[in-house]
């Protein structure tokens, strides 16, 4: 390749990369502000604001434009592979429809950045490799661009399943409260889901969606379904099995709640007595290669020395 139109190339991608960064910190920083103004009472819009919206926008669109492009070229041939990563963004908290779409684009698009940065590493760095090195350098980039985004999309999976795991008995216990205060079983949830969204926002926004789901006319059932499939969370599944059963079978929901409540709090002092039981094993090899090492050299350290001091002269006059 012409190394003169490489540098262009690569000189135009570090300059959008970093005009893109510029951009989305003031539209982040613009944001912050604007939303302490509707907390503080003022709704007023400044003239910067409206710019920086204005300057902002047209650049994302953008950006969703490339990213869909790289999406459909990197779209899979097997309706059920698109199938599971919609639905692993879906448990991660992403329910757009082009959600899939721009991830898989993200993975492309990435792949060939890193591509493109290894490119610019000079020979001299790589000990001047050879062209089958080089190829090998490439796939290497690539592959780590690639799966990058998967491994991103594994971990905020982790953590979203977390913070439901973490939230859920302190919203039944709300919800007990609810329904024995007279409250129906979709009037609780939409009580509860407003409830807690400062403390727990994701529990907060699947509870606000079952309640619309509710509200528009789903099955009780269908919708309790759909949570329990959008989560992927075993404690939800229970959840929601108990909740089917006691509408199917008429028995009372406030008994049953306050129950699987119980259930619930238990599991999750039992799962902290689980992670203190853990803690020991898992400070051992900390303990072994880091502390203890330290702890005798500065126990043994003066000792050793100076009986080197002393010693040594006496061998060497024998």
């Amino acid at each position: 390749m012409d190394i003169p139109l490489l540098i262009a190339l690569f000189t135009f991608l570090a300059i959008f990369l970093g005009s893109s960064a510029v951009f989305f910190y003031l539209s982040s920083r613009q944001a912050i502000q604007s939303w302490r103004r509707r907390a503080d009472g003022s709704h007023a819009v400044t003239e910067f604001e409206s710019n920086a919206g204005n300057v902002v926008d047209p650049i994302m669109e953008q950006f969703q434009l490339l990213l869909e492009w790289f999406g459909k070229l990197n779209q899979p041939s097997n309706i059920e592979e698109l199938r599971a990563t919609r639905r692993k963004l879906i448990t991660a908290g992403y329910r757009s429809r082009k959600a899939s779409v721009f991830f898989l684009g993200a993975k492309l698009l990435l792949a060939l950045i890193i591509v493109c940065l290894v490119a610019l590493i000079p020979a001299k760095i790589l000990a001047f490799p050879t062209t089958s090195q080089l190829t090998i350098y490439y796939v290497l980039a690539a592959a780590c661009g690639y799966y990058t985004p998967a491994l991103w999309l594994q971990r905020a999976i982790a953590r979203r399943k977390d913070a439901l795991q973490r939230a859920i008995p302190d919203a039944l216990d709300l919800m007990v409260v609810c329904v024995e205060a007279g409250l129906g079983l979709d009037q609780a949830i939409g009580r509860v889901g407003d409830e807690v969204k400062r403390s727990h926002p994701e529990l907060s926004g699947e509870l606000n969606l079952l309640s619309l789901e509710l509200r528009s006319g789903v099955a009780r059932q269908e919708a309790l379904r759909n949570l329990a499939h959008r989560t992927d969370l075993e404690d939800v599944s229970s959840l929601v099995a108990l909740l089917v059963q006691t509408d199917r079978f008429g028995t009372s929901i406030g008994q049953a709640l306050r129950v699987h409540a119980d259930a619930m709090r238990t599991k999750r002092r039992l799962r902290a007595e689980e992670l203190a039981a853990k803690l020991p094993v898992k400070l051992l090899l900390p303990l072994i290669f880091f502390i203890l090492p330290s702890m005798f050299i500065v126990v043994m350290g003066p000792a050793c020395i100076k009986m080197v001091r002393l010693l040594f002269p006496a061998l060497s006059a024998q």
